[in-house]
């Protein structure tokens, strides 16, 4: 019984000598956008689609207050052409991560139509640049998912 009596009031001490602070270590965000489709860089569509396809561009931050302004630009490979093979909904080169908004989409319209096997049957959405400093792509020096290529096939 005189052991417990001892035992109690030490381990209560060990306990609270190895309690960390909230502010001991500081929190990890490191903030970045990135673009991808079920975790990937690139899809394929159908040379037969007609439909309107969303993909979406995330952004990867705790809370903030201020709008976070991407500028990304599309890439056309030589085998696709504008109102034939493919039209942009989402206009400009600019999207807006509003407060609170933490992804948003780049929509574009698929068009029936045959593709030439032998070009370059890409569309890329490279994103570029925001205007707080943020990562483009996911961190690491491979800077993944900072593009994406959807690739017209038959």
């Amino acid at each position: 019984m005189k052991r417990f009596k001892y035992i109690v009031p030490v381990l209560l001490m060990v306990l609270g000598f190895s309690s960390c602070g909230l502010d001991e270590n500081e929190p990890y965000d490191l903030k970045f956008i990135h673009i991808m489709l079920d975790g990937a860089s690139s899809t394929t569509v159908s040379y037969k689609a007609k439909t309107i396809a969303t993909y979406s561009v995330y952004l990867s931050s705790a809370k903030f207050t201020e709008n976070v302004e991407l500028t990304y630009e599309i890439v056309v490979g030589n085998g696709l052409k504008a109102g034939v093979d493919y039209n942009l909904i989402t206009t400009g080169n600019t999207l807006v991560f509003l407060p609170g908004i933490y992804d948003m989409p780049i929509r574009i319209q698929w068009l029936s139509n045959p593709i030439d096997p032998t070009k370059d049957n890409s569309l890329k959405i490279k994103l570029i640049s925001n205007n707080k400093g943020y990562t483009i792509g996911l961190p690491g020096p491979d800077k993944l998912q900072s593009e994406f290529v959807i690739t017209k096939v038959q």
